[in-house]
């Protein structure tokens, strides 16, 4: 960074937080440049136009785009600063190992225009000692310049790790608002980072090390996904004992001390369903807990599945709407999303008589090609369809009254209609079996 002169950031990754972070960094006043591996989200940004759903992020984007403020491009350009927002999906040994691929080599194309005096800033939730990892291969590629806590001193760059911690459908208010941990490989990183943070977000800003900052984004994931699985667990007992969840839940939170999250038909997104699993792999003999929430949620997506085929096959004529396919309510994100899972089983068993009704989708996933199964409206479900499944709790669902939901066998995995009466299903245990 050059004086008091704003600094040129790149940001490596435009997805679902790449984008905004570019749009919220570029507003300050800040020269972004956007990187993506795709050309039609390159070219889709460079119109002024935005290719997820996300709340005011299309003005946003077309205004800073418009001002000049924020381009986007397939390489990595030199900037002085470097934020990398690329995915950390599971390898495919089905073992949940981390795949830190797409960080490693981000971090190696950055590496290539490097300069003195620049920071990079890695924002991807990571297993602990990724940022360190980072710094290493960075030293590799240019063993010209010192790196941080591997050269005696004065190290020629920065580098850190500072997790988002967002709410879909609240990304742009979150980004701005929310309190950042902001983990440098040495004290001197986290200070260039916080500098560099401290231009566009209001709330407070807590230096740390690199590790720290990692595994306190996922603890953050794992708290929420442990907490949900009590109440998925809890949901499934009420099942078995003919009791209403929502009721139990809402009494029981009238304790002073007691605040029971809401059960749905799993846990989905790249955040909650996925970080527990980097713990776990990061300590697979001390995470009992962790490890056992993990497999009660995704345990509960099959209960659901077992429970509305029930449903279905009771009722052989009627035609069946499934409520949503996004992992949450009022946003396009179907990523992980056990709505989607539990819709195309559905779909594969029993074809033509499943519709889908996702007001965020333009078309189905192509795991429904083949399967009969058709995407309507929310009108035309309530009037041709007798089995509603609420699987995501979208506005639009839960607008509906209970006079439209008359005469209609209902199962309501999100409780978004309190006035709904129970539906009562027997359905055998070894039906959980089969849905898996």
């Amino acid at each position: 960074m050059r004086g008091q002169e704003l600094p040129r950031v790149s940001v490596i990754g435009l997805g679902y937080i790449g984008l905004p972070t570019a749009a919220i960094i570029a507003r300050a006043g800040m020269q972004v440049s956007g990187v993506d591996v795709s050309r039609e989200v390159v070219d889709t940004i460079n119109r002024g136009e935005i290719h997820i759903e996300e709340v005011d992020l299309d003005g946003l984007v077309h205004g800073v785009v418009q001002r000049g403020l924020l381009s986007a491009s397939t390489e990595v350009s030199p900037a002085d600063i470097f934020v990398i927002a690329v995915p950390t999906p599971f390898h495919k040994d089905g073992r949940h190992t981390p795949d830190i691929s797409f960080v490693l080599e981000s971090s190696r194309n950055v590496a290539r225009v490097l300069k003195q005096g620049d920071t990079i800033i890695l924002e991807s939730t990571s297993p602990v000692g990724t940022t360190m990892q980072m710094r290493d291969m960075i030293a590799r590629e240019r063993p010209d310049l010192k790196m941080p806590g591997l050269c005696d001193g004065t190290p020629d760059v920065a580098i850190a790790y500072c997790p988002e911690r967002v709410l879909p459908g609240r990304i742009l208010e979150e980004l701005t608002n929310n309190d950042r941990s902001i983990g440098g490989v040495t004290p001197r990183c986290a200070r260039k980072a916080l500098a560099f943070y401290k231009r566009f977000v209001r709330g407070t800003c807590v230096t740390t090390d690199a590790a720290s900052a990692e595994m306190t984004k996922l603890v953050e994931n794992a708290f929420r996904d442990v907490n949900i699985a009590f109440a998925n667990e809890l949901s499934i007992i009420s099942d078995a004992m003919g009791l209403d969840v929502w009721e139990v839940i809402r009494l029981a939170n009238r304790h002073p001390r007691v605040n029971i999250l809401n059960p749905g038909p799993g846990v989905g997104g790249h955040c909650i369903a996925v970080d527990p699993w980097f713990i776990v792999n990061g300590a697979p003999e001390h995470t009992p807990l962790i490890r056992t929430a993990r497999g009660v949620n995704d345990g509960k997506i099959h209960h659901v599945i077992a429970r509305a085929s029930a449903m279905v096959e009771a009722d052989p004529t009627a035609k069946v709407a499934c409520l949503g396919l996004a992992f949450k309510a009022n946003i396009d994100d179907f990523r992980e999303s056990p709505a989607r899972l539990v819709a195309a089983t559905l779909a594969r068993r029993f074809g033509d008589r499943i519709n889908i009704v996702e007001p965020y989708a333009a078309e189905l996933p192509r795991e429904f090609e083949g399967t009969g199964a058709t995407a309507i409206d929310i009108d035309t479900a309530l009037e041709e369809c007798g089995i509603l499944i609420v699987l995501v709790d979208h506005d639009v669902f839960r607008s509906v009254p209970l006079a439209e939901r008359a005469g209609k066998t209902v199962y309501d995995t999100r409780g978004i209609w309190p006035d709904q009466p129970l539906p009562q299903i027997d359905f055998e245990p070894e039906a959980l079996k089969k849905a898996g």
